[in-house]
């Protein structure tokens, strides 16, 4: 495996993460998603109707935002680390993503404690903001994660 994510006691609360990858959202990327997941909203998809709105285009699907914003933490944090996510929590879109806008995002530790049913494991509290070119906050999203401990190996064969 390429690469790892960071284990339970690696990830310590207040610790901030600027994560490297970055993605100019295009027509098709919103297109796409917005077709694959079944979203019929005319706000991505019809570009008269979305004209007409306050927007004045048409805007990114938010799910799109929310999962980029969480997807590029995963090579930083996560990979081959966590068992899974328990749940997201206090999802907002401050802002609207626009097709053109280049996002990024960034990770902050926000809580941690020890897994009461898993020795080998921990739950984490990332908190996840994306942004835009302008520097604006586009997205934001805590999200809890079961995380491996270190010495999991050994925990799972005893």
């Amino acid at each position: 495996m390429m690469g790892h994510g960071k284990y339970f006691e690696e990830l310590n609360v207040g610790d901030v993460y600027e994560h490297g990858i970055t993605r100019t959202v295009t027509e098709t990327d919103n297109l796409l998603f917005t077709t694959l997941t079944h979203n019929t909203q005319p706000l991505h998809l019809d570009e008269e109707y979305a004209r007409n709105t306050f927007y004045g285009e048409r805007v990114v699907n938010s799910l799109f935002t929310l999962s980029f914003v969480v997807g590029v933490s995963v090579s930083d944090l996560t990979l081959g680390t966590t068992q899974g996510n328990l749940g997201f929590e206090n999802i907002v879109f401050p802002a609207p993503v626009k097709i053109g806008d280049t996002l990024y995002g960034k990770t902050e530790i926000v809580d941690k404690r020890e897994s009461k049913s898993r020795k080998n494991a921990g739950i984490v509290w990332f908190e996840h903001r994306g942004y835009n070119q302008y520097d604006k906050l586009v997205a934001n999203v805590k999200r809890v994660g079961l995380m491996l401990k270190k010495d999991s190996k050994e925990l799972q064969t005893s």
